[in-house]
């Protein structure tokens, strides 16, 4: 059984009703929603979409003097709870522990893959890896699901100004950010990765791929790229006060991913000495080879050794610039969330801090994410809603695909349609509530003598059970991991030999999910457009059937601005190519504009 929910039913919404009856559709997209925006007036549509309320209580989604609520959506990469609201005591990070001060914290969050592009588009369609098939960096979500709506289109399509800031969309490795999710380009700093020239890549001679792994220079918060972010959100932050439109504003900050580069004065705020190397630093007793993994991220860099145990002096120092990381990521945190009190903002805005996955500091001798085990998995997530709880904690069972349908019953919205996620509205009224009894998520694997696996994990209150076999194989040819946080929460042993009962329940509860798609290849009309024509020339009827998403044999200007490697020129060309200034470009315009 496919455990997929719409919850959210007994919400009403006038404007939405007034969309559906003046657009003569049962489901409108977003294009037709902008469209009846326009026709209404902005000031109508706002003025009906403060009426929206939960059928069930009578009651606004959410309390405060906006007509609808403003999202703040803080993500950050690499963040583990190694934050003083999760209980950490060597942690310096005020910033977080104030806005869990004025929120939901969720002890059991956790991420569906622990690598940056698939748990961030987990967050942003509310679709599992498994479901998109994309398990790696390089693949755009959309070749899995190419009518998906991101959690920025759906704000869009609702009257909201969405914008991204940082790190939101995994960038990089051939992958690109979304332009149908914002109604900006999105914003990346340009900023070096180090303060010292000396420490980058290839500066100590040679071919090096990477620099240093870690870095404290003197200077000033905003010489490194997070302090960049939060200026520049300061910046969105006002403009939006101006623009007077709900904002759905998602800020990425990049810390503390390697390197873990911070200014001095972070790292002073930890005594080096209290650090303590992890405990158990050898993988489980009877796991699988294949499971660990042991820091190859993390041995990029120049002055990591390339193999064998990292030396206890060298763990205390990453230890140590992990959380000199974390505490600046902080501070860049708490400016933004300054700026929106200072501008009167914060009680009609929703706040959401959201880690794409943890990290492994060392336990089981490993480094860095890329695993199935607790450490790689559990993330922190903060939900700060006005007039709701303050300083509660929930230890409901949540994945990052709640998020979306969470934040769209927040703010009124429908409830996205054919998601794996499940909002957990119901939690921040009442942190005692349960909401699921049990995750889901995954890591691929290649395993000599077997190929390609996929691992998929359940993760109940207890325990946690990863099942490796080949997409679509037989469960009978499986070999399984098993884990007890109760009596082992270290992850000593698997006990899948030991524990057959339990097992069997596990597996039970895995059948009860879709069998995972395989990682989706580009297909022939992406081949071809990338190929192009003999001497050079690119097919740009390929290339036109290629972003006609919709197959209404015309691109709207998402379609036509979605991927391009120059996204600051290409709103430019798609008014040139436009000819007949109708906002919409026929075949014949791209194909012949274009050559």
């Amino acid at each position: 059984m496919d455990d997929r929910s719409h919850v959210g039913e007994g919400v009403f919404c006038p404007a939405v009703a007034m969309a559906v009856v003046g657009s003569g559709v049962d489901q409108f997209s977003g294009v037709e929603v902008r469209k009846m925006r326009y026709s209404l007036g902005l000031g109508v549509m706002l003025l009906v979409m403060s009426m929206c309320v939960d059928l069930r209580s009578g009651e606004p989604l959410v309390r405060g003097s906006a007509a609808r609520p403003n999202v703040l959506l803080i993500c950050v990469d690499d963040l583990k709870p190694l934050l003083g609201c999760y209980g950490d005591g060597l942690a310096k990070t005020p910033n977080l522990d104030r806005l869990a001060a004025a929120g939901v914290r969720f002890d059991r969050a956790f991420c569906n893959q622990a690598v940056c592009s698939p748990s961030r588009n987990a967050l942003l369609t509310s679709l599992r890896p498994q479901t998109l098939g994309v398990y790696d960096l390089g693949t755009n979500f959309r070749l899995g699901a190419p009518q998906a709506v991101t959690l920025g289109q759906h704000f869009r399509a609702h009257g909201y100004y969405a914008e991204s800031l940082g790190k939101i969309f995994h960038v990089g490795h051939g992958n690109g950010d979304d332009v149908r999710s914002w109604d900006v380009p999105a914003w990346k700093p340009k900023v070096g990765q180090y303060a010292v020239a000396a420490n980058a890549a290839g500066s100590a001679g040679g071919e090096d791929a990477k620099g240093v792994a870690y870095e404290a220079a003197d200077v000033p918060d905003n010489r490194y790229a997070d302090g960049v972010i939060a200026d520049e959100a300061i910046v969105r932050l006002r403009a939006a006060k101006e623009r007077g439109v709900p904002f759905f504003l998602a800020v990425g900050f990049l810390k503390p991913h390697l390197p873990f580069v911070a200014p001095q004065k972070y790292w002073d705020l930890h005594a080096r000495e209290k650090f303590a190397v992890a405990g158990l630093q050898v993988p489980p007793r009877n796991a699988p080879a294949w499971a660990p993994q042991f820091g190859g991220e993390l041995r990029n860099y120049r002055d990591i050794p390339k193999q064998g145990v990292l030396s206890e002096d060298l763990q205390r120092t990453l230890i140590h610039g992990y959380y000199a990381a974390a505490s600046y990521m902080d501070a860049q945190a708490g400016r933004v969330l300054d700026e929106l009190q200072r501008l009167g903002l914060r009680d009609d805005t929703i706040v959401v801090l959201w880690g794409d996955h943890g990290w492994h500091l060392g336990d089981h001798g490993m480094w860095c994410k890329h695993t199935n085990y607790e450490q790689a998995a559990r993330i922190p997530l903060i939900v700060s809603v006005s007039g709701g709880m303050s300083a509660a904690v929930s230890s409901a069972l949540v994945e990052t695909v709640d998020v979306y349908p969470t934040l769209a019953e927040l703010a009124g919205l429908p409830q996205p349609a054919g998601v794996d996620g499940r909002s957990f509205a119901k939690v921040l009224a009442d942190p005692a509530a349960e909401h699921r009894d049990h995750v889901i998520h995954v890591y691929p694997r290649s395993a000599e003598g077997r190929g390609s696996l996929l691992g998929r994990a359940i993760r109940t209150e207890r325990y946690r059970m990863v099942e490796w076999k080949a997409t679509g194989g037989s469960a009978a040819d499986a070999v399984y991991e098993l884990y007890d946080y109760v009596e082992d929460p270290q992850e000593s042993v698997n006990l899948a030999m030991e524990r057959p009962d339990v097992l069997r329940e596990l597996q039970r509860l895995l059948a009860g999910h879709p069998e995972a798609k395989a990682q989706v290849k580009a297909g022939a009309a992406e081949k071809a457009g990338q190929k192009g024509l003999p001497g050079g020339k690119q097919d740009r009827g390929v290339m036109f059937e290629r972003r006609d998403r919709n197959g209404d044999g015309r691109l709207s200007r998402e379609e036509f601005l979605e991927g391009q490697s120059d996204p600051d020129k290409a709103p430019g060309r798609f008014l040139k190519f436009d000819a007949n200034g109708d906002g919409i470009l026929s075949r014949e315009e791209f194909v012949t504009s274009g050559r």
